[in-house]
């Protein structure tokens, strides 16, 4: 049997993606046009890199708040996918989390506080997103390849 060639310094990272979900806007989360990195100019929803020894929603909670100004709550896993782009050398394991804004906190709407991250951040209907699912940055065009959709019966 040869040996395979692993190139060891190209690692899968693991990313969170979250599923912001209101009741001012059923059916709906936000989606912002990302630049600047990778996957520039396609839409994704807030999120980021997990850092070491913190939890799902502890990450969601802090990347939302960082990229919107938004305060979640009710937060619990929507689906994990594994994306791999060969010829962009991007592979993630990424956990979709679903949240709900906390309204409480008197904050409803997005913010872009990462503009150089960020074109702007709106919220666009599940079922009618701007672009085809192809479009999408890598993980969220492939949880909805999987069938991934949120639960919005609490929303």
């Amino acid at each position: 049997m040869a040996a395979s060639i692993v190139n060891h310094a190209l690692r899968p990272r693991v990313g969170v993606g979250v599923v912001i979900k209101s009741l001012r806007h059923p059916g709906c989360v936000v989606l912002g046009k990302r630049k600047g990195s990778a996957g520039s100019g396609m839409y994704a929803l807030p999120g980021g890199h997990l850092e070491y020894g913190e939890e799902w929603a502890q990450c969601a909670q802090r990347e939302t708040e960082e990229e919107t100004g938004l305060k979640i709550k009710n937060i619990k896993l929507g689906t994990v996918v594994n994306t791999v782009v060969k010829e962009v050398q991007y592979h993630y394991v990424t956990v979709f989390m679903e949240a709900d804004i906390d309204e409480q906190s008197g904050k409803t709407e997005p913010e872009n506080l990462e503009p150089h991250k960020c074109e702007s951040w709106q919220w666009y209907d599940w079922k009618k997103f701007p672009v085809p699912d192809d479009e999408l940055f890598y993980s969220l065009s492939d949880a909805r390849k999987q069938g991934f959709s949120p639960d919005f019966t609490h929303s």
